[in-house]
């Protein structure tokens, strides 16, 4: 008797659930657009790029607004101005070498100025040392301990630089392309994670040795390049909220917050901007995944 009186009451609770589902077109607003940068100088030889874009809508999923006609110069504590400029017309400003110029130089400090539509911004960063790659090895190994698909696990040999704190950020390429998912973005202080024991002077932790693969095992004749980027402490920040912020989901997810930004509007009364101004000196390696390369599976 209890089991047919049991359907009905099923039904009935669908059909409340069903009655109280309201639909609710919630208009937001889409807010003041704000100058986007993203600047990366690094000592690198060859030309500098920044990319200037206007932020959208939240919900706009097409390719942000170019942010044209800036005026972009990067001056040096040494004295020395870059200018970049725009010659396609579309947000990246570009700097030209000289020769054999460089822009960046490790020890110094940088002054990134943009004037925009009336607003002068500004936003400074030293460059910093960078540790060496000395070797990248290769195990043969399984995807899984229950899998029958064999490849190759891939692993950096670094040192850290004894005598200070050092920020870092690795980043590795197969075959040419950049591995650039959220869970890609590797970062480093002293070449273990944040808050570790004193790893002053000593080779990076395993960890992170090991964090240069992406989701597939490599193949055998895969050509892999590991750079490791020299971070000022408060872009090492900003890097570290931004990986939180796009990998911040679930059912644990916490409400999202504004990624912090140095790019500063010399009138405290205008607009603000969002992005960073990064300086970084790369050291870099790459090997090919082969029979020279290979180490066995301890």
């Amino acid at each position: 008797m209890q089991r047919y009186l049991l359907i009905p009451c099923l039904l009935l609770t669908v059909l409340f659930l069903n009655s109280c589902e309201t639909v609710i077109d919630a208009k937001l607003d889409t807010g003041t657009s704000q100058l986007s940068v993203d600047a990366t100088i690094t000592d690198q030889p060859g030309p500098q790029t920044i990319r200037l874009t206007q932020t959208s809508a939240y919900f706009d999923s097409s390719t942000p607004p170019a942010a044209l006609s800036a005026t972009v110069t990067v001056t040096d504590d040494a004295g020395k101005s870059y200018s970049f400029t725009d010659p396609d017309n579309d947000g990246y400003y570009v700097w030209q070498p000289t020769g054999n110029d460089t822009l960046g130089h490790i020890g110094r400090t940088y002054q990134l100025n943009i004037a925009f539509q009336g607003e002068t911004y500004q936003s400074s960063s030293k460059l910093n040392r960078v540790p060496t790659v000395d070797s990248i090895t290769f195990v043969k190994t399984k995807l899984n301990p229950f899998s029958k698909t064999e490849g190759y696990q891939g692993e950096f040999y670094a040192r850290d630089l004894p005598g200070a704190t050092d920020y870092c950020r690795v980043k590795f390429y197969r075959n040419g392309e950049l591995q650039n998912k959220p869970g890609n973005i590797i970062l480093a202080q002293d070449g273990a994670f944040q808050g570790s024991a004193d790893t002053d002077g000593l080779m990076f932790i395993l960890p992170i040795r090991q964090s240069i693969n992406p989701d597939s095992l490599y193949t055998f004749n895969d050509v892999v390049k590991v750079e490791i980027q020299s971070l000022p402490k408060e872009a090492f920040e900003f890097w570290q909220e931004l990986r939180t912020q796009i990998t911040n989901g679930g059912l644990f997810a916490t409400p999202p917050t504004n990624v912090p930004t140095n790019i500063v509007n010399t009138n405290t009364a205008g607009k603000k901007a969002v992005g960073f101004f990064i300086t970084s000196a790369v050291q870099s390696r790459t090997a090919k995944v082969e029979e020279a390369n290979l180490r066995p599976d301890l």
